[in-house]
């Protein structure tokens, strides 16, 4: 079995007040109601897709710590087409079905080989094992590890690709320079990256204030990671080691939106190639059409922008990115 927040062997923690789960409850189901429920997959290899970011919502309420369906299948040989298993790495608060409703079916669809975990969650009841990144990026980083080293043995390929959001697109670098990822990944898909760092969060304010206390990285029990991502945190310099974040041999295309609210600036993301060998493509979704009003969660939901990411997976056969009105917060 494929590796999730269920089986990556975290504990058991103090059960939570029902406060808590009530609030964390209100938000899947709100964004449940954004969207129909998707119908159930057939037998053929075909599934429903839903460009919506909270499109998997409705399948983590009903199948809590489950699967996408065409995610995480027991027995996927990667075609001649699409010879790289596909790694979906959910962003702060995602988890690998909340984050993927627009990408798990669409990939499949296309004969990719899709996996998704969910990494760092807190060592409580569900809701909250719906809840990723959440733990250190160290220690997120290792679960990625482990998850990829399985989709490789069970695959059969040398290598996979990556397609993060948001934190997605932050942690796995740690993976790729200090716990020996870099072999294994050939394509490195990055929507709303944050490789600066991002100054867009509501405890920017905090941090600052208790790091003059003498507070370390690891500040907020809730939210070990969020601190990790501020500008100028020790995590940033590290990932920035050797004076690029980028990592020679592997393909990097960066997908950002200049109307996003948590990734600020959102140039973060967009750093061109910084040493001769690094591979690098910057994408702002609003130069090729004005129309497109992706916010940090849209993104992750447009079809514009998902089409970008197929072309960034397979250059040689390249989609037409259709320009259309994209809506913020669902895409």
């Amino acid at each position: 079995m494929l590796m999730s927040g269920k089986t990556l062997g975290w504990g058991r923690g103090r059960p939570a007040t029902k406060r808590a789960l009530a609030a964390v409850a209100a938000v899947l189901c709100a964004g449940a109601a954004a969207v129909t429920v998707a119908p159930t997959a057939s037998a053929t290899p075909h599934y429903p897709e839903n460009y919506n970011f909270f499109g998997g919502i409705p399948n983590e309420l009903v199948n809590h710590g489950g699967s996408l369906p065409g995610t995480n299948l027991a027995r996927c040989t990667p075609s001649p087409q699409h010879p790289r298993p596909v790694v979906l790495v959910h962003g702060t608060g995602g988890g690998q079905q909340t984050n993927w409703g627009a990408y798990a079916s669409m990939l499949a669809n296309r004969g990719y080989c899709v996996y998704a975990l969910t990494y760092g969650t807190l060592p409580l009841p569900w809701p909250f094992t719906a809840v990723g990144g959440m733990g250190p990026i160290e220690q997120s980083a290792r679960q990625l590890r482990v998850f990829v080293d399985d989709v490789l043995k069970r695959t059969g390929a040398s290598t996979v690709d990556l397609v993060g959001h948001s934190q997605g697109t932050f942690m796995p670098t740690y993976y790729l320079k200090f716990l020996g990822g870099a072999p294994k990944v050939t394509n490195y898909v990055s929507l709303a990256p944050l490789w600066q760092g991002t100054s867009g969060s509501l405890m920017v304010p905090v941090s600052r204030f208790l790091g003059g206390l003498g507070a370390g990285d690891r500040w907020l029990p809730i939210c070990q990671a969020c601190s990790q991502m501020l500008p100028g945190s020790a995590m940033v310099d590290k990932v920035w080691r050797g004076g690029s974040p980028y990592v020679r041999g592997i393909h990097y295309t960066n997908i950002s939106t200049r109307y996003d609210e948590l990734v600020l600036p959102y140039t973060s993301g967009q750093v061109p190639a910084r040493r001769p060998g690094e591979s690098v493509r910057n994408i702002v979704v609003q130069d090729t059409c004005a129309q497109d009003f992706s916010d940090h969660m849209a993104i992750a939901g447009s079809r514009r922008a998902a089409y970008m990411v197929l072309n960034a997976l397979d250059p040689q056969h390249p989609v037409k990115v259709p320009c259309m009105t994209v809506p913020p917060f669902t895409g």
